[in-house]
Protein backbone atom coordinates (compact mmCIF):
# COMPACT_ATOMS: atom_id res chain seq x y z
CA UNK A 1 0.00 0.00 0.00
CA UNK A 2 1.12 3.25 -0.56
CA UNK A 3 1.53 5.91 2.24
CA UNK A 4 -1.88 7.64 1.97
CA UNK A 5 -3.89 3.92 1.85
CA UNK A 6 -2.09 3.46 4.83
CA UNK A 7 -2.74 6.31 6.75
CA UNK A 8 -6.67 6.18 5.14
CA UNK A 9 -7.35 2.85 6.29
CA UNK A 10 -5.44 3.80 10.04
CA UNK A 11 -7.91 6.20 10.27
CA UNK A 12 -11.12 3.66 9.20
CA UNK A 13 -10.13 1.37 11.88
CA UNK A 14 -9.78 3.63 14.52
CA UNK A 15 -13.02 5.24 13.46
CA UNK A 16 -14.46 2.36 12.93
CA UNK A 17 -13.94 0.10 15.72
CA UNK A 18 -14.31 1.81 18.93
CA UNK A 19 -17.89 3.35 17.38
CA UNK A 20 -19.31 -0.51 16.67
CA UNK A 21 -18.03 -1.76 19.95
CA UNK A 22 -19.77 1.01 22.03
CA UNK A 23 -23.03 0.71 19.67
CA UNK A 24 -23.16 -2.73 19.33
CA UNK A 25 -22.39 -3.43 23.20
CA UNK A 26 -24.52 -0.41 24.45
CA UNK A 27 -21.51 0.30 26.61
CA UNK A 28 -22.73 4.10 27.27
CA UNK A 29 -23.67 2.94 30.17
CA UNK A 30 -20.60 2.00 31.85
CA UNK A 31 -18.20 3.02 29.10
CA UNK A 32 -19.13 5.83 27.09
CA UNK A 33 -17.56 6.18 23.75
CA UNK A 34 -14.42 8.26 24.41
CA UNK A 35 -13.26 5.33 27.07
CA UNK A 36 -13.73 2.55 24.49
CA UNK A 37 -11.54 5.47 22.02
CA UNK A 38 -8.84 5.47 24.78
CA UNK A 39 -9.06 1.31 24.76
CA UNK A 40 -9.22 0.80 21.24
CA UNK A 41 -5.70 3.43 20.76
CA UNK A 42 -4.30 1.27 23.45
CA UNK A 43 -5.39 -2.14 21.64
CA UNK A 44 -3.67 -1.12 18.18
CA UNK A 45 -0.29 -0.18 19.80
CA UNK A 46 2.87 -1.85 19.50
CA UNK A 47 2.22 -3.82 22.96
CA UNK A 48 -1.08 -5.69 22.02
CA UNK A 49 -1.85 -5.53 17.85
CA UNK A 50 2.01 -5.18 17.34
CA UNK A 51 2.59 -7.99 19.29
CA UNK A 52 0.18 -10.13 18.06
CA UNK A 53 0.23 -9.35 14.43
CA UNK A 54 3.45 -7.95 13.76
CA UNK A 55 3.50 -7.96 10.02
CA UNK A 56 0.23 -6.26 9.70
CA UNK A 57 1.18 -3.57 12.25
CA UNK A 58 4.20 -2.38 10.57
CA UNK A 59 2.05 -2.67 7.15
CA UNK A 60 -0.55 -0.16 8.23
CA UNK A 61 1.26 1.60 10.90
CA UNK A 62 4.87 2.64 8.80
CA UNK A 63 7.13 5.83 10.21
CA UNK A 64 5.31 7.82 7.24
CA UNK A 65 2.05 7.40 8.71
CA UNK A 66 2.59 7.48 12.33
CA UNK A 67 4.05 10.99 11.76
CA UNK A 68 0.71 12.10 9.68
CA UNK A 69 -1.27 10.70 12.16
CA UNK A 70 0.91 12.25 15.37
CA UNK A 71 0.41 16.11 13.05
CA UNK A 72 -3.19 15.54 12.97
CA UNK A 73 -3.28 14.19 16.66
CA UNK A 74 -1.36 17.22 17.91
CA UNK A 75 -3.61 20.28 16.42
CA UNK A 76 -6.18 18.64 17.51
CA UNK A 77 -5.43 18.57 21.37
CA UNK A 78 -3.71 21.77 21.03
CA UNK A 79 -7.64 22.79 20.41
CA UNK A 80 -8.82 20.38 22.90
CA UNK A 81 -6.70 21.67 25.49
CA UNK A 82 -7.34 25.60 24.46
CA UNK A 83 -11.15 24.50 24.95
CA UNK A 84 -10.11 22.98 28.51
CA UNK A 85 -8.68 26.68 29.30
CA UNK A 86 -11.92 28.72 27.93
CA UNK A 87 -14.31 26.21 29.69
CA UNK A 88 -12.66 28.26 33.39
CA UNK A 89 -15.00 30.17 35.34
CA UNK A 90 -13.06 32.03 37.95
CA UNK A 91 -15.42 34.92 38.50
CA UNK A 92 -18.30 32.33 39.37
CA UNK A 93 -15.48 30.40 41.53
CA UNK A 94 -14.41 34.12 43.59
CA UNK A 95 -18.12 34.77 44.05
CA UNK A 96 -18.18 31.37 45.99
CA UNK A 97 -14.84 31.42 47.29
CA UNK A 98 -14.77 29.90 50.48
CA UNK A 99 -17.06 26.48 49.07
CA UNK A 100 -14.95 26.64 46.12
CA UNK A 101 -11.20 27.10 48.00
CA UNK A 102 -11.96 24.09 50.40
CA UNK A 103 -13.28 21.84 48.20
CA UNK A 104 -10.84 22.34 45.46
CA UNK A 105 -8.20 22.19 47.54
CA UNK A 106 -8.73 19.26 49.21
CA UNK A 107 -10.01 17.69 46.24
CA UNK A 108 -6.62 18.08 45.21
CA UNK A 109 -3.99 17.82 47.79
CA UNK A 110 -5.51 14.70 49.09
CA UNK A 111 -4.96 12.47 45.87
CA UNK A 112 -1.99 14.49 44.85
CA UNK A 113 -0.27 12.77 48.48
CA UNK A 114 -1.69 9.86 47.71
CA UNK A 115 -0.40 9.38 44.56
CA UNK A 116 3.00 10.58 45.52
CA UNK A 117 3.05 8.30 47.90
CA UNK A 118 2.89 5.47 45.32
CA UNK A 119 5.30 6.73 43.20
CA UNK A 120 7.93 6.39 46.20
CA UNK A 121 7.51 3.56 46.37
CA UNK A 122 7.33 2.44 42.79
CA UNK A 123 11.15 4.20 42.92
CA UNK A 124 12.07 2.42 45.97
CA UNK A 125 11.05 -0.80 43.88
CA UNK A 126 12.61 0.61 40.67
CA UNK A 127 14.24 3.43 39.45
CA UNK A 128 14.05 2.56 36.06
CA UNK A 129 10.34 3.41 36.30
CA UNK A 130 11.43 6.92 36.05
CA UNK A 131 12.17 8.38 32.85
CA UNK A 132 15.44 9.31 32.17
CA UNK A 133 16.12 13.00 32.03
CA UNK A 134 14.02 13.03 35.52
CA UNK A 135 14.81 13.69 38.91
CA UNK A 136 12.80 11.61 41.93
CA UNK A 137 10.98 14.83 43.49
CA UNK A 138 9.67 15.46 39.25
CA UNK A 139 8.75 11.62 38.77
CA UNK A 140 7.26 11.59 42.21
CA UNK A 141 5.18 15.32 41.57
CA UNK A 142 4.11 13.75 37.81
CA UNK A 143 2.27 10.27 39.55
CA UNK A 144 0.86 13.08 42.11
CA UNK A 145 -0.55 15.18 39.78
CA UNK A 146 -1.63 12.72 37.40
CA UNK A 147 -3.99 10.63 40.33
CA UNK A 148 -5.18 14.16 41.14
CA UNK A 149 -6.32 15.43 38.01
CA UNK A 150 -10.04 15.97 36.60
CA UNK A 151 -10.64 15.91 32.81
CA UNK A 152 -12.88 18.86 32.54
CA UNK A 153 -14.53 18.32 29.14
CA UNK A 154 -15.35 15.08 29.84
CA UNK A 155 -16.67 16.05 32.78
CA UNK A 156 -18.98 17.79 31.12
CA UNK A 157 -19.47 15.79 28.36
CA UNK A 158 -20.46 13.30 31.43
CA UNK A 159 -22.67 15.80 33.46
CA UNK A 160 -25.06 16.47 30.32
CA UNK A 161 -25.28 12.62 29.70
CA UNK A 162 -26.54 12.66 33.38
CA UNK A 163 -28.87 15.54 32.95
CA UNK A 164 -27.06 17.74 35.64
CA UNK A 165 -24.60 19.81 34.07
CA UNK A 166 -27.04 23.08 34.42
CA UNK A 167 -28.39 21.84 38.14
CA UNK A 168 -26.53 23.54 41.18
CA UNK A 169 -24.83 20.72 41.81
CA UNK A 170 -23.68 20.56 37.88
CA UNK A 171 -22.43 24.25 38.44
CA UNK A 172 -20.39 23.59 41.48
CA UNK A 173 -18.39 20.77 40.47
CA UNK A 174 -17.56 23.50 37.14
CA UNK A 175 -15.74 25.26 39.76
CA UNK A 176 -14.31 22.98 41.61
CA UNK A 177 -12.82 21.42 38.75
CA UNK A 178 -12.13 24.86 37.23
CA UNK A 179 -9.95 25.77 40.13
CA UNK A 180 -8.19 22.38 40.45
CA UNK A 181 -7.37 22.35 36.37
CA UNK A 182 -5.78 25.66 37.09
CA UNK A 183 -3.20 24.42 40.26
CA UNK A 184 -2.56 21.30 38.24
CA UNK A 185 -1.60 23.16 34.66
CA UNK A 186 0.81 25.11 37.48
CA UNK A 187 2.30 22.01 38.89
CA UNK A 188 2.97 20.91 35.48
CA UNK A 189 4.59 23.76 34.78
CA UNK A 190 7.19 23.56 37.70
CA UNK A 191 7.47 19.40 36.71
CA UNK A 192 8.48 21.02 33.40
CA UNK A 193 10.97 23.81 34.65
CA UNK A 194 13.99 23.57 33.13
CA UNK A 195 17.07 25.61 34.92
CA UNK A 196 19.06 25.83 31.79
CA UNK A 197 16.38 27.41 29.97
CA UNK A 198 14.80 29.79 33.11
CA UNK A 199 15.64 33.02 31.21
CA UNK A 200 13.80 31.58 28.35
CA UNK A 201 10.87 30.63 30.56
CA UNK A 202 11.37 34.22 31.98
CA UNK A 203 10.54 35.74 29.02
CA UNK A 204 7.54 34.08 27.43
CA UNK A 205 6.13 34.87 31.10
CA UNK A 206 6.71 38.52 30.43
CA UNK A 207 5.49 38.30 26.67
CA UNK A 208 2.78 36.23 27.43
CA UNK A 209 1.69 39.24 30.25
CA UNK A 210 2.04 41.94 27.77
CA UNK A 211 0.49 40.13 24.97
CA UNK A 212 -2.36 38.91 26.85
CA UNK A 213 -3.44 42.16 27.83
CA UNK A 214 -3.28 43.69 23.77
CA UNK A 215 -4.99 40.65 23.13
CA UNK A 216 -8.02 41.52 25.96
CA UNK A 217 -8.29 44.56 24.83
CA UNK A 218 -8.64 44.20 21.50
CA UNK A 219 -10.57 41.06 20.56
CA UNK A 220 -13.88 42.07 22.28
CA UNK A 221 -13.60 44.94 19.53
CA UNK A 222 -13.86 42.42 16.38
CA UNK A 223 -17.00 41.00 14.84
CA UNK A 224 -17.70 38.06 15.99
CA UNK A 225 -16.71 35.69 12.81
CA UNK A 226 -12.80 37.38 13.04
CA UNK A 227 -12.70 36.77 16.74
CA UNK A 228 -12.38 33.10 15.92
CA UNK A 229 -9.81 33.66 13.35
CA UNK A 230 -7.62 35.82 15.27
CA UNK A 231 -8.42 33.62 18.59
CA UNK A 232 -6.90 30.30 16.70
CA UNK A 233 -3.68 32.43 15.47
CA UNK A 234 -3.45 33.28 19.26
CA UNK A 235 -3.84 29.54 20.56
CA UNK A 236 -0.92 28.62 17.51
CA UNK A 237 1.61 31.38 18.61
CA UNK A 238 0.65 30.75 22.23
CA UNK A 239 1.59 27.10 21.56
CA UNK A 240 4.68 27.91 19.88
CA UNK A 241 6.00 30.14 22.25
CA UNK A 242 5.89 27.66 25.49
CA UNK A 243 7.12 25.04 23.33
CA UNK A 244 10.05 27.54 22.49
CA UNK A 245 10.35 27.91 26.09
CA UNK A 246 10.75 24.37 26.97
CA UNK A 247 7.09 24.26 29.32
CA UNK A 248 5.52 22.31 26.05
CA UNK A 249 3.17 23.45 23.94
CA UNK A 250 0.08 22.44 25.74
CA UNK A 251 1.15 24.75 28.66
CA UNK A 252 0.66 27.60 25.98
CA UNK A 253 -2.56 26.25 24.66
CA UNK A 254 -4.36 25.65 27.77
CA UNK A 255 -3.13 29.91 28.84
CA UNK A 256 -4.15 30.68 25.57
CA UNK A 257 -7.40 29.45 26.63
CA UNK A 258 -7.84 30.29 30.06
CA UNK A 259 -6.96 34.26 30.05
CA UNK A 260 -10.27 34.64 27.36
CA UNK A 261 -13.69 34.74 28.38
CA UNK A 262 -15.91 32.30 26.44
CA UNK A 263 -18.63 34.89 25.96
CA UNK A 264 -16.54 36.27 22.95
CA UNK A 265 -16.48 33.26 20.93
CA UNK A 266 -20.01 32.14 22.21
CA UNK A 267 -20.39 29.28 24.55
CA UNK A 268 -22.85 27.52 22.11
CA UNK A 269 -20.18 27.94 19.41
CA UNK A 270 -17.69 26.35 21.94
CA UNK A 271 -19.87 23.47 22.81
CA UNK A 272 -20.10 22.13 18.88
CA UNK A 273 -16.91 22.22 18.55
CA UNK A 274 -15.65 20.34 21.16
CA UNK A 275 -18.03 17.59 20.06
CA UNK A 276 -16.54 17.80 16.86
CA UNK A 277 -13.75 17.36 18.04
CA UNK A 278 -14.41 14.16 20.03
CA UNK A 279 -16.03 12.62 17.01
CA UNK A 280 -13.31 13.90 14.33
CA UNK A 281 -9.56 14.59 16.39
CA UNK A 282 -9.47 12.92 19.24
CA UNK A 283 -10.30 9.15 18.32
CA UNK A 284 -6.93 9.90 15.90
CA UNK A 285 -4.96 11.18 19.38
CA UNK A 286 -6.17 8.22 21.35
CA UNK A 287 -4.58 6.18 18.21
CA UNK A 288 -1.19 8.05 18.19
CA UNK A 289 -1.22 7.79 22.12
CA UNK A 290 -1.78 3.70 21.97
CA UNK A 291 1.21 3.99 19.52
CA UNK A 292 3.17 4.61 22.30
CA UNK A 293 2.21 2.17 24.91
CA UNK A 294 5.20 -0.16 26.18
CA UNK A 295 4.83 -3.49 27.75
CA UNK A 296 8.02 -4.69 27.96
CA UNK A 297 9.41 -4.65 31.52
CA UNK A 298 6.51 -6.86 32.43
CA UNK A 299 2.45 -6.46 31.43
CA UNK A 300 1.39 -8.05 34.87
CA UNK A 301 3.76 -5.03 36.33
CA UNK A 302 2.08 -2.78 34.45
CA UNK A 303 -1.39 -3.51 35.36
CA UNK A 304 -0.44 -3.35 38.74
CA UNK A 305 0.93 -0.30 38.92
CA UNK A 306 -2.10 0.98 37.47
CA UNK A 307 -4.57 -0.21 40.10
CA UNK A 308 -2.22 1.17 42.31
CA UNK A 309 -2.55 4.06 40.60
CA UNK A 310 -6.36 4.30 40.48
CA UNK A 311 -6.94 3.31 43.64
CA UNK A 312 -4.57 6.47 44.99
CA UNK A 313 -6.80 8.51 42.71
CA UNK A 314 -10.04 7.09 43.74
CA UNK A 315 -9.05 6.89 47.23
CA UNK A 316 -7.70 10.57 46.80
CA UNK A 317 -10.46 12.35 45.35
CA UNK A 318 -13.26 11.30 47.49
CA UNK A 319 -11.38 10.99 51.01
CA UNK A 320 -10.57 14.73 49.76
CA UNK A 321 -13.76 15.93 48.87
CA UNK A 322 -15.26 14.00 52.07
CA UNK A 323 -13.04 16.27 53.93
CA UNK A 324 -13.74 19.70 52.44
CA UNK A 325 -18.18 18.05 52.89
CA UNK A 326 -17.62 17.71 56.63
CA UNK A 327 -15.97 21.40 56.74
CA UNK A 328 -18.70 22.66 55.02
CA UNK A 329 -21.68 21.01 56.69
CA UNK A 330 -22.94 19.44 53.07
CA UNK A 331 -25.31 16.81 53.18
CA UNK A 332 -25.31 13.70 53.75
CA UNK A 333 -23.89 11.61 50.44
CA UNK A 334 -23.94 14.42 48.32
CA UNK A 335 -19.73 14.42 48.71
CA UNK A 336 -20.10 10.97 47.10
CA UNK A 337 -21.50 12.24 43.78
CA UNK A 338 -19.08 14.95 44.02
CA UNK A 339 -16.24 12.91 44.44
CA UNK A 340 -16.98 10.42 41.66
CA UNK A 341 -17.50 13.18 39.31
CA UNK A 342 -14.12 14.86 39.98
CA UNK A 343 -12.30 11.97 39.57
CA UNK A 344 -13.18 11.49 35.88
CA UNK A 345 -9.88 11.10 34.32
CA UNK A 346 -9.74 10.29 30.69
CA UNK A 347 -8.69 12.80 28.18
CA UNK A 348 -6.87 15.68 30.46
CA UNK A 349 -4.83 13.25 32.04
CA UNK A 350 -3.79 11.41 28.87
CA UNK A 351 -2.49 14.29 27.63
CA UNK A 352 -0.39 14.85 30.85
CA UNK A 353 0.97 11.41 30.44
CA UNK A 354 2.23 12.35 27.24
CA UNK A 355 3.91 15.30 28.05
CA UNK A 356 5.87 13.97 30.92
CA UNK A 357 6.72 11.07 28.31
CA UNK A 358 7.80 13.64 25.95
CA UNK A 359 9.87 15.75 28.97
CA UNK A 360 11.01 11.66 29.59
CA UNK A 361 9.90 12.41 33.61
CA UNK A 362 7.71 8.95 33.04
CA UNK A 363 8.83 5.75 31.29
CA UNK A 364 6.95 4.13 28.29
CA UNK A 365 6.03 1.63 30.91
CA UNK A 366 4.57 3.69 33.33
CA UNK A 367 2.61 6.07 30.98
CA UNK A 368 0.91 2.86 29.52
CA UNK A 369 -0.56 2.41 33.54
CA UNK A 370 -1.62 5.90 33.21
CA UNK A 371 -3.23 5.24 30.19
CA UNK A 372 -5.26 2.30 32.03
CA UNK A 373 -5.75 4.30 34.90
CA UNK A 374 -7.71 6.98 32.89
CA UNK A 375 -9.63 4.57 31.36
CA UNK A 376 -11.16 2.52 34.50
CA UNK A 377 -11.45 6.40 36.14
CA UNK A 378 -13.49 7.04 33.41
CA UNK A 379 -15.41 3.96 33.53
CA UNK A 380 -16.31 3.93 37.02
CA UNK A 381 -17.81 7.62 37.06
CA UNK A 382 -21.44 7.29 35.22
CA UNK A 383 -22.52 4.07 37.43
CA UNK A 384 -21.02 5.46 40.89
CA UNK A 385 -22.40 8.67 40.50
CA UNK A 386 -25.85 7.04 39.44
CA UNK A 387 -25.47 4.87 42.18
CA UNK A 388 -24.35 7.53 44.80
CA UNK A 389 -27.04 10.16 43.29
CA UNK A 390 -30.09 7.49 44.24
CA UNK A 391 -29.87 8.50 47.79
CA UNK A 392 -30.02 12.53 46.49
CA UNK A 393 -33.04 12.41 44.73
CA UNK A 394 -36.04 14.59 45.52
CA UNK A 395 -33.40 17.48 47.23
CA UNK A 396 -33.34 19.38 44.20
CA UNK A 397 -29.97 18.04 43.11
CA UNK A 398 -30.13 14.39 43.11
CA UNK A 399 -28.62 12.34 39.86
CA UNK A 400 -31.47 11.27 37.44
Amino acid sequence: MTTTESLLLALAIVLAVPYLIWRLGQTERWAPLVVIQILTGIALGPGLLGALFPQAYQAIFTTEVILMLGGIATWGVILFVWLAGLELDLPQAWVNRRDSLVTAGFALLVPIICGGLVGILLLMHNADWMGPAAQPWQFVAGIGMACSVTALPILILLMEKLDILRRPLGQRVLRYASLDDIAIWGVLALILVDYERMGKQATFIIGFVVATWVMRRSLPRLPTADRWFVALVWLALCALAADWAGLHYMVGAFLAGAVMESKWLGQEQLDRLRHILLLIMMPVFFLSTGLRTEWEMGGIAVLVIAAALLAAAVIGKLGGVAIAGKLLDWPPGQARVVGWLLQTKALIMIIFANILLDRQVISAEIFTSLLLMAAASTMLTIPMVVKSGKREKGKGEGVA
